[in-house]
């Protein structure tokens, strides 16, 4: 059923509306989900006109249209009004606006906000959608906020506090793109629809759990942000710590939003609170240098635009979280994530337990590998007989990769979780406990780090991170099991 709803987008002018956001709700009106009873109202300050507007939604969707007419008529549903956040008459006009186009659509009063803009301004929209009668209770009223949620918990839950004025904590919908990804989604069939791994999912037959989230790009363009961020409020704070949920939470007692969110936040609530000590041991930062990767000299992190010179902002962090449940006691969570890495990929990789060997062979562990980016796809690897006469123990891999993103079949991440926002499904947002949690852990890192109680290791690039993260795994008796570097290293291709 298509869905009735008058869609504001506050920041309507900017990339991230034109990159994901036209295109996404325009694969939700091919597939039906949105048909003739909704209207997006587009806001920023430019002083565009709505056939100015509509030129810049056809533009973004070019390519995905079957024809021009289709682009138009999707187009037409999108009206714009040029806004100052600040100002209290512009919100009685988009009131005008709102109610017009709900008449017009038959909407229903139903509403959703995307604020598509920077978290400062947040609160002060949420006041004046309240103050305004914006929003007013008739319809559902739905809002979704971009990352970053503050940046630290302080920020965090001041910004909370200003959204709850107006919305209540079900009807905020706070997005992570990367929670929409297929195959992040597909953990859950993996772990809940398949005896064999939800029976030795757990402390007895998992050795470790590897998460990596790895860039070959630098920092590129966004140097000036980034170093107001760093790999662990950019990466960890957020997409790591989430997946990390969905990897230790038990099973859900049905496949519910409520079932899953309950889950998720006891996985939060369990995350292991080491001491300073234990978190400077547990936690490594790293910043890049210059290298060469395929013959190509790239910079160092400080020699970027927009970079101080002197910067101590990571751009790779690696750690070991523990989360203290029956199911994964002093079970080691270890993650990655920097830039100008050897190669950009997305992987978690389960390390299971050694068998001990009759064979005398050394037996490699059974590993499986979910892979999120740029592939999609599982494998698990196993001990087999090489074939010959001999009893000789060789590697073999079960493989499945999906095709679906070539076929189309696979929806992209914002198309997904808008999709859920308008059917008032939030198993794939984060509730605020779930925040709130994770700010306060990641907060007590930032401070080592900010006061310099831990070393800032260089790493070169085309490398897989400094030093350090290797020791990191090598003092819990493991190796990552993703290394690329190894055969670039051989093949000539860094230096």
């Amino acid at each position: 059923m298509s869905s009735k709803v008058i869609i504001t987008i506050f920041g309507a002018s900017g990339d991230l509306a034109k990159r994901k956001l036209y295109p996404s709700l325009f694969r939700l009106y091919k597939s039906g989900n949105l048909s003739k009873h909704f209207a997006v109202i587009g806001t920023a300050r430019r002083p565009w006109s709505k056939e100015y507007f509509e030129s810049v939604v056809v533009e973004s969707i070019a390519g995905l249209a079957d024809n021009v007419e289709q682009a138009q008529e999707f187009a037409s549903h999108f009206y714009y009004q040029s806004h100052d956040v600040n100002d209290t008459e512009h919100y009685i006009e988009l009131k005008k606006l709102q109610e017009k186009l709900n008449l017009q659509y038959e909407a229903e009063q139903n509403k959703l906000f995307f604020l598509s803009m920077a978290p400062q301004f947040f609160g002060t929209i949420a006041k004046h959608l309240k103050s305004e009668e914006i929003v007013n209770g008739q319809g559902f009223e739905r809002l979704v906020v971009e990352k970053p949620f503050g940046t630290d918990l302080e920020t965090a839950t001041k910004l909370n506090n200003d959204l709850l004025a107006t919305f209540d904590e079900e009807q905020i919908f706070r997005i992570d793109h990367y929670l929409g990804k297929e195959m992040i989604q597909s953990i859950f069939a993996i772990r809940f629809a398949n005896l064999i791994f939800e029976n030795i999912w757990n402390r007895d037959y998992i050795d470790n759990i590897q998460i990596t989230f790895a860039e070959r790009l630098g920092v590129e363009e966004r140097g000036g942000y980034y170093d107001q961020s760093g790999a662990l409020r950019d990466m960890v704070q957020n997409h790591t710590l989430q997946l990390l949920s969905l990897l230790a939470m038990d099973k859900p007692t049905s496949f519910t939003k409520d079932a899953i969110r309950k889950e998720k936040i006891r996985v939060f609530q369990q995350l292991r609170k080491p001491s300073d000590e234990e978190l400077e041991k547990l936690f490594i930062r790293g910043q890049y240098r210059s290298g060469k990767i395929d013959g190509k000299k790239y910079i160092s992190y400080r020699s970027e635009p927009n970079v101080n010179p002197e910067s101590t902002t990571e751009t790779f962090a690696s750690g070991a979280f523990f989360v203290d449940s029956d199911r994964f006691h002093d079970t080691p969570f270890f993650f990655r994530t920097g830039k100008r890495l050897t190669e950009k990929g997305t992987h978690v990789k389960i390390i299971f337990k050694q068998l001990e060997s009759i064979f005398g062979q050394t037996l490699e562990p059974n590993v499986l590998t979910i892979s999120i980016q740029p592939e999609e796809g599982f494998s698990l690897s196993l001990n087999g007989k090489q074939v010959g006469e001999q009893f000789n123990l060789a590697p073999i891999s079960l493989d499945y990769q999906t095709d679906a993103t070539a076929t189309g079949a696979s929806p992209e991440p914002y198309e997904k979780l808008i999709y859920d926002v308008l059917n008032n499904d939030s198993t794939n947002f984060s509730h605020w406990e779930e925040v709130s949690a994770s700010w306060s852990f990641i907060d007590r890192i930032e401070k080592l780090w900010a006061e310099n109680k831990v070393p800032l290791h260089e790493y070169k690039s085309g490398s897989m991170g400094p030093s350090a993260s290797f020791e990191l795994l090598k003092s819990f008796g493991a190796t990552w099991n993703w290394q690329p570097d190894q055969d670039y290293r051989a093949q000539g291709r860094i230096e």
